[in-house]
């Protein structure tokens, strides 16, 4: 069972602790190339300093900007893997998956029907709502784009999902000895790293319900498929095809996409369908595809 992989007698919940600041401390240490070259610009080049989060997305070119911001999730990917090999003497296929090796079929299997549906919507969104959007398409920054996002973009998801649906989940298994708990806590948890990202600014806090029903999503998967992989493509389809096709003003990510939507951001029916009616096909969806069973012992069971 993949849950309990990293249930052992010297795995206290004091290490897990311990780990996740160690994995912090790696994320910061990722953002020192941000830092550095907005000091750069700022102290050589006369730039004035950003004094707000949406000053620094906007400090660089989109590409450039990108560019720095995923790079940190390479130092945490590496941070993850110390904490885990060194910290935990796990390996880290163990907080991935139950199966022998990681099952590629299963990444591409969610990543392609998540990339389905959101350029599917994307296009019924333009199409019924044209004067939302503008073109925004140019063919080298999108080149370039697509170059940083199939590369970088698959890490950063990458990362969130081992953070939260891999070393958590197990964490909080070690420290309640149950699913149920480390379901909901990593998808809350989930739903608050987000609370710092434009959109909750500009459409309210309503807006945590998407993000931790994504999360509470997330985890399900997981623990009804026994591994990480489903939860590693939805995630990675996610955010690479929605930056390659749509960016906004107030969007985390500002990208040279396709589109750009001007609309005024409003949180109503858009945040609430897909976590009460599109998520639960996705579910359906694979519990046919992979004969998912005994679903509230797998989602609310006891660890023994």
């Amino acid at each position: 069972m993949f849950i309990k992989q990293g249930i052992k007698s010297e795995n206290k919940f004091w290490k897990y602790i311990v780990g996740s600041l160690l994995i912090i401390v790696a994320s910061f240490l990722g953002q020192a190339p941000l830092l550095v070259a907005i000091l750069y610009d700022s102290f050589v080049n006369g730039k004035a300093y950003p004094s707000e989060n949406d000053d620094v997305m906007r400090f660089f070119e989109p590409n450039l900007t990108l560019f720095l911001i995923l790079i940190s999730f390479v130092f945490t990917m590496f941070g993850i893997f110390f904490v885990v090999r060194y910290l935990h003497h796990q390996t880290l296929l163990s907080i991935t998956t139950s199966r022998a090796k990681i099952d590629w079929k299963r990444v591409f299997f969610s990543f392609s029907i998540w990339a389905l549906f959101t350029i599917i919507s994307t296009l019924g969104f333009y199409l019924s709502n044209p004067a939302d959007f503008v073109i925004n398409f140019k063919p080298i920054p999108f080149a370039i784009l697509g170059l940083i996002g199939t590369v970088l973009i698959p890490i950063q998801t990458s990362t969130e999902e081992y953070i939260f649906r891999g070393y958590l989940m197990q964490g909080f298994a070690n420290l309640a000895k149950n699913k149920w708990f480390p379901l909901i806590m990593t998808s809350v948890i989930f739903g608050a790293m987000h609370l710092s990202n434009p959109e909750v600014t500009k459409m309210g806090n309503i807006i945590l319900v998407y993000y931790i029903g994504t999360g509470l999503m997330l985890g399900i998967i997981t623990l009804m498929d026994d591994g990480m992989e489903l939860a590693l493509g939805f995630h990675a389809a996610n955010n690479l095809v929605s930056a390659l096709l749509v960016t906004s003003d107030w969007s985390a990510f500002q990208t040279h996409s396709i589109f750009k939507d001007i609309s005024q951001p409003s949180a109503g029916l858009d945040v609430i369908f897909p976590v009460v009616i599109i998520y639960p096909i996705l579910l359906f969806i694979f519990s046919k595809k992979y004969n998912w069973t005994n679903w509230k012992e797998k989602l609310t069971g006891k660890i023994e």
